[in-house]
C-alpha cells in the first residue's frame, strides 16, 4: 500500500519497536521527555517483582483512589458496562496518547496537561508524568474516567475542562451519588448482607456513607469536560455549550436522558435495577443509569488488555497480553492440537492451560466489543439520517441530483466534541445500466481518507481533489505568525517562532469566542437541522446506456488517517506501527444508511 504510511517508513508490521528519546526548549531550558509508548510487544521488557516498599506504595495509591476492580466486587453490571465505554478507553487510546504527546512536542510543552487532565484525572492527582505509556501508569490512572473521577466529587466545578480534584479516600470513605444514603444506611443495618464497615477488620467492605450530590442528575457534570476550551481561549470542543442552546435542553432534556437511559441516542425510560449486588444479594431496585455512555470511539488495541477485565488484569500484565497472538488461534482446540514439542511460545504462554484461560477472557471481551460496537451504530444512528434524494435535472447535458443529510437529535450539533477531528461524509456512486461507475465521490485513497484537502494524495498530485465530496468533519484555520491563513489537521500553527508555545491571548476573546491566531471553521449541523449536498455529473462523463443508478452511503469514522501522520513523531503505545493503528482504524468504519435513485436520462 503507497501513501505516507510507506513513504515515510511507517509501513513496518514486522519491525514494532518504538523508542524515541525527544529533547526540546521550554522557556530556555532543556526539557528532556523519554518516550517510554514503544517498548515491542515481541520482546517485552522484564518486570522485576516489586519490592516491599512498592507493594506498599501501590497500596497506599488504591487507599487514595480505589480502582473501577475494586468497585466491581459490588457493581458487577456498572462496572461491565463501564469497562467497554469511551470513559473507560479515554486513556487507553494509543491515538489519544500520541496526540497528547504530539501536542505537548509541537508547543514546546506549554500545553502541560491539559488533554490529560481529562483523560486521566486521577493519573493527573497523582502527580504521573503526562507522557509515559499506559504500560507503566498505576492502574487507576489508565482506567481514565473512572468510578471515582465522578463518584468521588462533592463541588460543581463548571466547564474547567477536567481540573478536578477528587476527593481522595479508601473503599470505607463516603461517597457521591444522586440518592443520599437511605439504602446503604439500610444495607448496613439490616445485618443480611454481612458487610465490614471498619477499616481492619475481617469482612466484606462496604462505604459507610452515600452523600447526595446533586450535580450528579445533570447535564452541568458533562461540561466539566464536555466543552473544551484551550489555555489562548480556542474553544476546541462545544457540545455542551451546544446542548445549552438546544432544543433537548429547553425541553429539559438532560445529557443523561440520551446517553444512560435504554435507547443510546435517544431521550428514553431508565432501566430499573439494584444498585448493587452485594455477596449475591441484590440491593432494593431503583432507577439504573447505563454506564456504557456509547460514543463515536472505539477500540484499536488487543482484547486482552480492553475492556478492563478483573480476570484479565490478574492472569497477566500488559507487556504480557501484548504477547498473546490470538488471532493465530491460541488457546483454541483446533490451533493447540497443532502445537508439538518445537513450538515456541513467549514465556508466560508456554502452559496450554494459561492460553485457554487467556481465550476464555478474550472470548467474554470480544463479545463485550461487539456489544458496543452495535450500541455506537445505534447512536450514530440516531442522530445522522438520510433524507430525500431528488433529480433536479437530467439530460445529454448531464445530471444533477440532491441528498439530504439531517441531524435527527435535538441535543446538539452534529458531529460534536472534536467534530474537527470526526469523519462523517457521504460515498456517493453513479454507475449506469451495465454496472460502469460514471461518478464517484467520497471514495479513500490508498491511506485511507478522502480526496480532501488533508489528503496526501491530493496533495501531491497523484490524485484528483474530490471537489463534490459532502464531509461534516470541521477545519483548523491558523494565522502564521506574518501574515496569512493555513487549514491544519492540528490546531498548533506553524509559526515563524522557533519556540511556538500555547500563550494566553493577548487580547479579549469575549465577542470572538478565540483567539487571534486560530479559528474553526465548522461544517457540521445544528439540531434538528438539515443539508443537502448537490452532485453535477457533465454530459460527457456519461456513457448513454441509462438508466443510472445512484447509490448514497453516510459513512462514519472515529478519526481521519491524515491525524496519525500528524502525530506518528511520537510512535504509538503497545508497540503499534502507524499502519497498525490505521489498519484497525479503517476496520471501525460505518455505514449509517444508503439509499439508491434511479435517473432516467431524456435524451
Amino acid at each position: 500500500m503507497p501513501g505516507f504510511l510507506q513513504r515515510s517508513g511507517f509501513l513496518q508490521q514486522e519491525s514494532r519497536t518504538r523508542t524515541l528519546g525527544v529533547a526540546f526548549t521550554l522557556m530556555g531550558c532543556l526539557l528532556a521527555v523519554s518516550f517510554s509508548l514503544w517498548a515491542s510487544p515481541q520482546e517485552p521488557a522484564a518486570e522485576p517483582p516489586l519490592s516491599a516498599d512498592e507493594e506498599h506504595a501501590s497500596l497506599f495509591l488504591e487507599n487514595r483512589f480505589p480502582s473501577a476492580a475494586t468497585c466491581a466486587n459490588c457493581h458487577p453490571d456498572h462496572y461491565r458496562e463501564w469497562s467497554v465505554s469511551p470513559h473507560a478507553y479515554a486513556q487507553m487510546s494509543p491515538v489519544f496518547n500520541s496526540f497528547e504527546a504530539a501536542v505537548i512536542f509541537l508547543t514546546n510543552g506549554t500545553n502541560g496537561d491539559f488533554c490529560i487532565r481529562c483523560h486521566s484525572p486521577v493519573g493527573m492527582n497523582l502527580g504521573e508524568p503526562e507522557v509515559l505509556s499506559n504500560m507503566d501508569r498505576h492502574p487507576t490512572s489508565r482506567e481514565g474516567i473512572t468510578c471515582v473521577v465522578c463518584h468521588r466529587l462533592n463541588k460543581a466545578y463548571g466547564k474547567i475542562s477536567g481540573r478536578l480534584a477528587i476527593v481522595e479516600g479508601d473503599l470505607f470513605e463516603p461517597v457521591y451519588g444522586p440518592t443520599g444514603n437511605d439504602e446503604l444506611e439500610r444495607v448496613i443495618e439490616s445485618g443480611d448482607y454481612r458487610v465490614n464497615t471498619e477499616r481492619g477488620r475481617a469482612g466484606r467492605a462496604i462505604h459507610t456513607r452515600a452523600e447526595e450530590f446533586f450535580q450528579l442528575t445533570t447535564s452541568g457534570l458533562c461540561g466539566t469536560c464536555h466543552d473544551v476550551n484551550l489555555p489562548n481561549g480556542f474553544r476546541l470542543e462545544e457540545a455542551f455549550s451546544e446542548f445549552k442552546t438546544s432544543p433537548a435542553a429547553a425541553n429539559n432534556t438532560s445529557c443523561n436522558d440520551c446517553h444512560m437511559a435504554t435507547e443510546p441516542g435517544k431521550a428514553s425510560d431508565y432501566a430499573t435495577a439494584p444498585a448493587a449486588i452485594i455477596g449475591g444479594k441484590p440491593t432494593q431496585p431503583r432507577k439504573k443509569t447505563d454506564h456504557m455512555f456509547i460514543g463515536p470511539d472505539y477500540s484499536i488495541i488487543h482484547p486482552g488488555i480492553f475492556p478492563h477485565n478483573t480476570q484479565a488484569s490478574e492472569l497477566a500484565t500488559i507487556r504480557e497480553w501484548l504477547t498473546y497472538d490470538h488471532e493465530a488461534g491460541w488457546g483454541r482446540d483446533e490451533f493447540e492440537a497443532t502445537v508439538t514439542q518445537d513450538t515456541e511460545f513467549p514465556e508466560r504462554w508456554r502452559s496450554a492451560d494459561d492460553r485457554y484461560d487467556a481465550r476464555d477472557i478474550l472470548d467474554a471481551n470480544q463479545e463485550l466489543l461487539a456489544e458496543a460496537h452495535r450500541q455506537r451504530a445505534k447512536v450514530l444512528r440516531a442522530g445522522y439520517q438520510l433524507g430525500e434524494m431528488v433529480v433536479v435535472r437530467s439530460g445529454n447535458e448531464g445530471i444533477v441530483f440532491e441528498v439530504e443529510v439531517r441531524n435527527a437529535t435535538d441535543g446538539h450539533g452534529v458531529p460534536t466534541g472534536f467534530d474537527a477531528e470526526r469523519i462523517v461524509f457521504l460515498h456517493v456512486t453513479v454507475t449506469d445500466r451495465e454496472g460502469t461507475v460514471v461518478f464517484e465521490s467520497g471514495d479513500l485513497d490508498p491511506n485511507g481518507d478522502v480526496r480532501d484537502s488533508h489528503s496526501l494524495y491530493v496533495h501531491d498530485g497523484e490524485l484528483p481533489l474530490d471537489k463534490q465530496l459532502f464531509s461534516l468533519q470541521s477545519r483548523f484555520i491558523t494565522r502564521m505568525l506574518r501574515g496569512g491563513e493555513r487549514e491544519q489537521v492540528l490546531a498548533v500553527n506553524y509559526s515563524q517562532d522557533p519556540l511556538p508555545f500555547v500563550r494566553p491571548s493577548t487580547s479579549s476573546t469575549v465577542l470572538t469566542g478565540r483567539p487571534r491566531g486560530a479559528r474553526k471553521h465548522k461544517q457540521g449541523i445544528e439540531p434538528l437541522g438539515r443539508r443537502r449536498a448537490r452532485y453535477k455529473i457533465a454530459g460527457k462523463e456519461l456513457t448513454g446506456k441509462g438508466p443510472y443508478t445512484a447509490k448514497a452511503e453516510i459513512v462514519a469514522g472515529m478519526i481521519p488517517i491524515n491525524l496519525l501522520h500528524e502525530i506518528s513523531v511520537v510512535g504509538f503505545d503497545y508497540g503499534m506501527s502507524t499502519r497498525e493503528v490505521a489498519d484497525a482504524v479503517l476496520a471501525g468504519h460505518l455505514i449509517l444508511w444508503e439509499k439508491a435513485l434511479e435517473i432516467e436520462v431524456d435524451k
